[in-house]
């Protein structure tokens, strides 16, 4: 019998999964304490995607939005991610802005990050660790999964071994993005990885695209694995994680045992869906099994990305091709694991092939940097023909000798603002000036629940991409103008 602990995803990947990163401050407010009394052994609240949509979105202030989760979660271990040569998107950031996330976060409350980088470029992830604790915060290194040629039992087990040994880990995070790790190949996997951390914890996090993660979950158990990753049930499933009520029942009918608070798991799961259905936001439901993520790959959130991109030429017809071409264009790039940012990466590639009729014609500029190493060691080889089609490219020629800039925080501060605080620098190092302007025009972030009006024109706003502050409709003989606050 084993005492199995939760890292709860409802504010972050649940909310990610399923809701696009557009979580607010008043709907996650409250349910902040009960989450925060129900035992969770971490809670994942926050990362540079969620900055992104809040700031573009909402135009609200992400830092504030930090501090408002982080006080209603005050006695919880809380967790952020940081990538090893990024914050956010598929661009590259200098250390020196790697390093401020991670300080600007600890000073904020987080005390633990997972680090993602999925060419597991092992020296850059020992670096991002011994910057996280010198920060006063516990590294927790990931091991991102694929289904690949390359990537054996073996192949994850050697790195997990490394990250195990590395001062300071808190514990070895495994993840399957794309929900494709079955539990036959969990059997072998799984005790390989517990193996090789030597009694270093591991946790297991796993997308439920193909419905087989809530098997994968016992199997880790099985394993000896005794950290799992879930979300509330309105949050959960589909594209997300496995429900927390649903591993919690199935891990009680194995004979283990667990410290939650399971009184509190009803009152989330309802003012959840209530927030879900007044906002029009997707409510997790169970998916039926599916092989095609196998082929494809995708995390959950990529569809809708790619349906987008092919709305932009009217040829959202056209997805089926493209998750297709997928699969081909990954194999061509030496089978990267598809997670951020190379999910996107091939996901981009793969609709330039298809909108444009001629493989490889249009190639992204990060195409270019992944083929010629920027991002890290790449696991495979790439198609040879690919690869001369790529680097003998015009940007890739011009590419070839590119580095990747490294201010410091001095030269960011001569060309950003002498006197601006950390968390502004940040800002205003990774978002336009545009943006951040906007922001703090905005006012302070909401922290209760708008008026139907305005959430009318909150969700008008989204559509229009502007922070609207009053909508008008007009008609034969009438007009209506909603402005925050009033009607007339």
């Amino acid at each position: 019998m084993t005492e199995i602990r939760f890292v709860d995803q409802t504010l972050r990947d649940g909310q990610q999964s399923l809701w696009g990163l557009r979580m607010r401050a008043y709907q996650a407010m409250p349910v902040l304490e009960n989450i925060d009394r129900t035992g969770f052994h971490a809670v994942d609240m926050t990362g540079a995607g969620m900055f992104a949509v809040l700031m573009r979105t909402f135009r609200d202030d992400p830092w504030e939005t930090v501090d408002h989760l982080a006080r209603g979660l005050r006695n919880s271990h809380l967790r952020t991610a940081t990538r090893t040569i990024s914050v956010g998107g598929m661009g590259f950031a200098p250390d020196s802005v790697v390093d401020l996330w991670i300080t600007c976060m600890a000073r904020h409350g987080i005390d633990s990050f997972w680090i993602l980088d999925c060419l597991l470029d092992l020296p850059r992830m020992r670096r991002i660790a011994d910057v996280v604790t010198a920060a006063g915060a516990a590294p927790v290194p990931a091991v991102m999964y694929g289904l690949t040629d390359v990537h054996t039992d073996e192949w994850f087990a050697v790195r997990a071994a490394e990250m195990a040994r590395w001062p300071g880990v808190e514990a070895v995070y495994v993840e399957d993005a794309a929900g494709i790790l079955t539990p036959e190949r969990a059997r072998t996997l799984l005790p390989a990885l517990v193996r090789a951390v030597d009694g270093v914890p591991i946790e297991l996090h796993c997308h439920t695209n193909t419905g087989l993660a809530p098997q994968v979950y016992l199997e880790g158990v099985r394993a000896g694995i005794d950290i799992l990753h879930t979300a509330s049930r309105p949050l959960a499933n589909g594209p997300s994680l496995p429900s927390t009520e649903a591993t919690v029942d199935n891990i009680v009918a194995l004979g283990h045992t667990h410290a939650l608070d399971s009184t509190r798991f009803d009152p989330v799961a309802e003012r959840l869906e209530h927030e879900a259905r007044t906002a029009g936001y997707e409510i997790g439901a169970p998916s039926e099994y599916s092989v095609r993520p196998f082929d494809h790959q995708l995390p959950g959130g990529m569809t809708g990305s790619l349906k987008s991109q092919l709305a932009q030429y009217g040829m959202e017809d056209r997805l089926d091709e493209v998750l297709a071409e997928i699969p081909r264009v990954r194999r061509e790039l030496g089978h990267p694991i598809m997670a951020t940012p190379f999910s996107q990466i091939v996901g981009i590639q793969a609709v330039c092939n298809v909108v444009t009729g001629r493989r490889y014609e249009v190639i992204p500029d990060e195409v270019v940097h992944y083929a010629l190493g920027h991002y890290g060691p790449v696991a495979g080889v790439l198609d040879p023909e690919v690869a001369d089609r790529v680097l003998e490219s015009p940007r890739g020629r011009r590419l070839a000798n590119w580095e990747r800039p490294q201010p410091t925080l001095r030269e960011l501060r001569a060309q950003l603002g002498a006197t601006l605080t950390d968390d502004e620098l940040l800002l205003r190092a990774l978002f336009s000036a545009e943006e951040v302007d906007a922001v703090k025009a905005a006012g302070p972030v909401p922290t209760t629940s708008p008026t139907s009006l305005a959430r009318v024109v909150d969700q008008l706003a989204q559509v229009s991409g502007v922070r609207a502050r009053a909508v008008s409709i007009s008609g034969s003989g009438y007009q209506i103008t909603l402005r925050r606050g009033t009607t007339s």
